[in-house]
């Protein structure tokens, strides 16, 4: 009787001198729009009318958040990061605990200002393994304050809300394809066609007019090993303690017991 009370920080858009040599990420703006984002999501808790009494039960009693992120593969790009590549990982690792540290520093605080969620009690919260790998001073925080949120981290697949920010790359996902048609159903029950281009790769064309081949650290989802799509949640899961969303693209003729080699991978690395 959950909610899925999810936010995506749009990363691209917090990169500067994308495709340069001074390409970063701005930090600040991100621990800014983390502070926010809890703050926002926790508010749609209270806002929300649920279908049944049991949900909007469930939902005030852990005030469950999900803050993520979205657009990743094309952020690193415009760092010319390639995503399968270990700089890559590492600067995705450490963005994302930056969030995760903002979030539940956001979390302490707004417990101060409103109360914590019903069911916090602080020694059986401490003794989480999530909670235990924070920072010293948030676990501090939490044993003074309590929290307002039971979770705060989860990355979601965010096709649809990637596709209103001018079509950045999915979540955490690389990117499909460059130049792509998406097919729309219409009112009518026909489809209508439409000519997509990848948010970075648009970027990169329209301060590159007339050039050849793309830089290497534009690459497909289905040119990436599959060990290297989990390497990549990898480094993000020690700093999320809700779900991420992860897709591989095999060929049609991938054999089954490959697919078994990958799900026993991702249970080694603790996905």
């Amino acid at each position: 009787y959950g909610a899925c009370n999810l936010g995506s920080l749009n990363l691209p858009a917090f990169v500067s001198d994308p495709f340069t040599a001074r390409a970063r990420l701005d930090m600040e703006g991100v621990r800014d729009s983390s502070r926010l984002a809890v703050r926002f999501l926790d508010n749609i808790i209270d806002i929300s009318r649920f279908p049944l009494a049991r949900q909007r039960e469930q939902v005030l009693r852990s005030r469950r958040i999900g803050l993520g992120i979205t657009g990743l593969a094309d952020a690193l790009a415009m760092l010319q990061l390639r995503y399968d590549a270990d700089d890559a990982r590492r600067t995705a690792a450490g963005l994302m605990q930056v969030i995760r540290d903002t979030a539940y520093a956001a979390s302490c605080e707004l417990a101060l200002e409103k109360g914590c969620f019903p069911e916090f009690r602080t020694e059986a919260f401490l003794e989480r393994p999530f909670v235990r790998a924070l920072p010293a001073g948030l676990r501090a925080a939490i044993g003074r304050s309590g929290i307002r949120n039971s979770h705060l981290t989860a990355i979601a697949p965010a096709g649809t809300i990637s596709l209103l920010a001018h079509n950045v790359t999915s979540g955490i996902e690389p990117s499909f394809g460059t130049e792509v048609r998406r097919r729309v159903v219409a009112f009518d029950g026909s489809y209508r066609s439409f000519r997509t281009l990848n948010y970075a790769y648009a970027r990169w064309r329209a301060a590159h007019p007339g050039s050849g081949d793309l830089p290497p650290y534009f690459i497909d989802g289905a040119s990436i090993a599959p060990r290297d799509h989990l390497l990549m949640q990898a480094a993000l899961q020690p700093f999320v303690d809700g779900g991420i969303s992860k897709t591989i693209a095999l060929p049609a003729d991938f054999p089954r017991s490959g697919v078994a080699d990958i799900f026993g991978a991702a249970f080694e690395l603790g996905l």
